[in-house]
């Protein structure tokens, strides 16, 4: 009996040494280095905010609309810009100069007599010659790099009766941008200002869709 009392009482006590050591190491140890944890990252909004390496301010470095687009709405026919100057000598005699039309409506057509647009728009452009004289508006042809003698016959076989001028160098219709294929037409304002333009070929509707751009105050009608 007594040895067994022995035995019990030597591993309890065995039991309550190691408990005690335990604890004297773990009342002495150093706290554990705590775990790094990382950097919160920016969002991709707050990043975007930011500038981008190599700009400044984070503005994009990819180009915006030229200045010249901008400042050129019309392109090819100027338009919202000041007519060029145009001064030549008028078939038949005389000489035309749009600086004197200024204060009337006026229609510009580059052409040639040997083109087939050239032919079938110029009864049409007659026609609204006629019907819109009394609204000021003046119609005028500048033929580019052909004998007078040519435009003439042209112009007397079609029935034509407004203006024809003479470009005999092409110089006009390379200073309006006209020289590189015909016809081409420009519709300017009483105030020497070029509010519309087509390249030829066109019809009625796109004549009377021009001229009402110079004569907002008149209803303008194909025929």
């Amino acid at each position: 009996m007594w040895p067994r009392l022995s035995i019990v009482a030597g591993l309890v006590a065995g039991i309550a040494t190691a408990v005690l050591v335990l604890g004297g190491i773990l009342a002495f140890a150093p706290d554990p280095v705590p775990s790094a944890t990382p950097a919160p990252q920016p969002s991709l909004a707050t990043a975007s905010a930011g500038p981008t390496p190599g700009t400044s301010g984070g503005a994009s470095t990819s180009p915006g609309p030229s200045a010249a687009a901008s400042d050129d709405p019309g392109g090819l026919f100027m338009v919202g810009q000041p007519a060029p100057a145009l001064v030549a000598p008028q078939v038949g005699g005389g000489e035309i100069d749009l600086a004197n039309l200024r204060g009337q409506p006026v229609w510009v057509n580059f052409m040639g007599t040997y083109c087939p647009p050239c032919v079938d728009e110029f009864p049409l452009m007659e026609g609204f010659a006629n019907r819109y004289a009394e609204a000021g508006l003046v119609v005028l042809a500048i033929d580019v790099k052909e004998e007078e003698g040519v435009v003439a016959a042209f112009a007397e076989r079609l029935g034509t009766t407004f203006p024809l001028g003479l470009d005999g160098d092409g110089s006009i219709a390379d200073r309006w941008g006209a020289g590189a294929a015909l016809p081409v037409h420009f519709w300017i304002d009483a105030d020497g200002i070029i509010r519309d333009g087509a390249l030829g070929g066109i019809g009625p509707d796109i004549m009377a869709a021009g001229l009402q751009t110079i004569m907002p105050d008149v209803t303008v009608t194909p025929s």
